[in-house]
């Protein structure tokens, strides 16, 4: 008997302006400020790009402001 509840989904990995990932299906318009990363993929391994790349979870926003404060 087949898994027909496995997901052939393929989705893209989107950034935002803040460094902040997700995914989004592949088949789907980006929505408006995300952009899309990389070729479209299964879902599980979207989820592990995005664990090797996304290792600072803070926005950048606030990286660049604690940044700034630790140079001056």
């Amino acid at each position: 008997m087949s898994d027909h509840n496995e997901d052939s989904t393929l989705y893209s990995v989107v950034v935002n302006h803040e460094g902040q990932y997700s995914i989004w299906p592949a088949d789907k318009e980006v929505p408006l400020g995300w952009q899309s990363e990389g070729p479209a993929r299964t879902r599980a391994e979207c989820l592990e790009y995005i664990k090797e790349v996304w290792t600072d979870m803070r926005p950048l926003s606030l990286r660049k402001q604690m940044e700034e404060a630790a140079n001056h």
